[in-house]
């Protein structure tokens, strides 16, 4: 939220404020501070007003500022490399559907699938619905968005995570991986994951923060599979976070993580595979559905089931032998 301050300017008074690091100034018609606290607000109104001139720059600084720290501020780090060429210079009350289809077809012709493309646009409308709520801008425009896409169906088999788990790799790597399979834990979990949240003696990991998540973590057990990993790891830790490199925490695993996957000989394998395939090997088992939906973290067991039921071994089994059909022969 911009701040704004009242200060003593040739003889009168002056609205102070900061913009991009820089310090600009207003000359105030108020004589008294009462008068000027009153103009004041007048003042900080006009500049939220689409009649202010901010742009989708300037809200995409300001909420990536109000975000800075959390993992939704490296998201717009990344996505606005594609978005702010595109929109930034534009007011919202600017923004068009025929400006939405031409910057998806800018993205498909550079090759980026739906999924992602939906992704980029999504982060604009939830800067745009904050700038709202925050007063900034009267009304968000409406935004026309790709399909979303289909949920990933890549998940690993039981030959696949053997060879992940045995490929060589970096000790932060290949406990993040294992964390990952062993959880069904996100990777910005498992990277924000600190010592005092992981009970060995208990056996249990709260994947949990202070702060809340708009998506869910849960709190779930240590199998045999990670205490033996994470008991190594407790023994060389040097910071207090569980996953660690140089001596501190560590914000992407991104290459680290490809470099594993291409030494298992895997294709299409990313860090949130590994959280479906511990759903799908879940489900595999036999683990009833609310079981499942708990260790993923979801709110609804619903979401849940409705995309890993089907790999239950008895999903749908008494409506098949409600199918069952005999011939009979005619008398």
């Amino acid at each position: 939220m911009q701040q704004y301050t009242i200060q003593r300017f040739r003889g009168g008074l002056a609205v102070v404020s900061f913009e991009g690091g820089k310090r600009r100034r207003h000359r105030l018609e108020a004589r008294d501070r009462a008068s000027a606290e009153a103009e004041v607000r007048d003042f900080a109104a006009a500049q939220r007003r689409p009649s202010g001139g901010l742009t989708v720059a300037d809200l995409w600084q300001r909420y990536s500022a109000e975000k800075a720290g959390r993992p939704v501020e490296q998201n717009m780090l990344h996505r606005g490399k594609s978005i702010l060429p595109f929109f930034g210079h534009l007011r919202p009350e600017q923004i068009t559907i025929e400006d939405c289809r031409n910057y998806v077809a800018q993205r498909r012709r550079a090759g980026r699938k739906d999924g992602t493309i939906w992704g980029q646009m999504n982060s604009l409308r939830t800067c745009l619905n904050w700038a709202v709520k925050s007063g900034h801008i009267d009304v968000a425009p409406r935004l026309e968005l790709p399909p979303k896409g289909v949920p990933r169906e890549r998940y690993l088999t039981r030959e696949e995570i053997g060879r992940l788990i045995a490929a060589p790799s970096a000790p932060h790597i290949h406990l993040a991986i294992v964390l990952m399979l062993t959880t069904a834990a996100r990777v910005t979990a498992v990277l924000e994951l600190t010592w005092d949240r992981g009970d060995l003696d208990r056996r249990q990991i709260n994947l949990r923060t202070s702060e809340g998540h708009r998506k869910g973590r849960a709190v779930v057990p240590i199998n045999d599979t990670l205490l033996e990993k994470l008991k190594e790891a407790r023994a060389g830790a040097l910071t207090d976070y569980v996953v660690e490199w140089a001596g501190g925490p560590i914000r992407s695993i991104k290459k680290g993580f490809a470099a594993a996957v291409r030494s298992a000989g895997l294709i299409d394998c990313t860090p949130h595979v590994l959280r479906h395939t511990a759903a799908v090997h879940m489900a595999e088992a036999g683990v009833p559905m609310a079981e499942i939906s708990q260790y993923l973290g979801h709110s609804d067991v619903q979401i849940t089931a409705s995309v890993y039921a089907r790999f239950s071994p008895g999903h749908l089994r008494k409506a098949a032998s409600a199918l069952e059909f005999r011939a009979t022969k005619v008398q």
